[in-house]
């Protein structure tokens, strides 16, 4: 998938205005993303994601956090200044896309590191 196509997907799936409204959604869910992972996990994740979309993963330098899904959900509409009901929207737009784009592999690896809760917001139970 191209940065383009993952921009257009997002846009679509979260019915945004603009593509650079959807490329703002993508950087906030992203980062958060980014926190909670380990490092080499972001990486791994960011290996098969455009550039441009993988860059936000690798951009991350802080200890990993420990969040819940509400705590990712209130760090997202914090960074948005959206609310964490429009939080979870943002969030199922852009990790949806994210599991589209990636191996079931990969995909399988990051949701392992996640507490519960999180498989939804990628569009899967696993």
């Amino acid at each position: 998938m191209k940065y383009h196509e993952f921009v257009a997907a997002v846009r679509e799936r979260g019915e945004y205005a603009s593509a650079a409204e959807a490329e703002g959604v993508i950087r906030a869910v992203l980062s958060v993303l980014a926190a909670r992972l380990t490092p080499g996990e972001a990486r791994d994740l960011a290996s098969q994601l455009p550039q441009g979309v993988a860059e936000i993963l690798e951009e991350q330098h802080e200890p990993t956090l420990q969040l819940s899904v509400q705590e990712f959900l209130n760090r997202i509409a914090a960074g948005t200044g959206a609310t964490t009901r429009t939080a979870q929207w943002d969030a199922g737009a852009v990790l949806s896309t994210v599991a589209d784009a990636v191996t079931w592999g990969e995909l399988n690896d990051v949701i392992t590191q996640l507490p519960s809760g999180y498989a939804a917001l990628f569009g899967t139970e696993a």
